[in-house]
């Protein structure tokens, strides 16, 4: 009796992760794009400027480079929430499919640890510091402390799917 109440605990916890999941990629994949459009209006905005009105406008070099900053960032937590990311498997490939799923494991542990020391808590600390100084950017005097934030974000989201692939035993 306990044993079946465990099993259905485990599936609907595992459902439910996995529905929070699907939630946060099409949140993820909804800001990429929207961000990414953003990108190309204002690269658009910046040669017709220069070519058609004679002057280029002044804070699209500075905002096409802060969207993709966070298009970089925000892109590598999606990638890695589809596993998509680039490996090496000439070794793995070498062990028994248990001792490629502990050698998995063993590497998502190890990916969540280095965005937790080096994405939430390096990132965070980059954050209060330029929020601190008071930093801002040249052209569109936008605080740099919210240009960094994608930082920290970006470190929570990969780790997210990093303890979710290991709950749920992903490949």
């Amino acid at each position: 009796m306990i044993g079946s109440f465990m099993n259905s605990f485990n599936k609907s916890e595992r459902q439910s992760n996995m529905t929070i999941r699907e939630r946060v990629d099409k949140i993820l994949a909804t800001t990429l794009v929207i961000i990414m459009g953003l990108m190309v209006l204002n690269v658009l905005w910046q040669v017709s400027s220069r070519f058609l009105l004679g002057s280029p406008s002044s804070f699209t070099d500075e905002l096409a480079r802060f969207l993709l900053i966070w298009i970089g960032i925000l892109g590598a937590a999606y990638v890695s929430g589809k596993n998509m990311h680039v490996a090496i498997n000439v070794l793995p490939s070498k062990f028994s499919k248990l001792t490629q799923q502990k050698l998995k494991c063993i590497v998502r542990v190890f990916v969540a640890l280095f965005c937790l020391l080096v994405l939430v808590i390096g990132g965070s600390r980059l954050v209060y510091i330029t929020h601190v100084l008071e930093q801002y950017s040249p052209a569109l005097q936008l605080p740099l402390s919210v240009v960094y934030i994608v930082i920290p974000i970006s470190g929570l989201l990969i780790i997210f799917y990093q303890v979710s692939d290991i709950l749920n035993n992903r490949n």
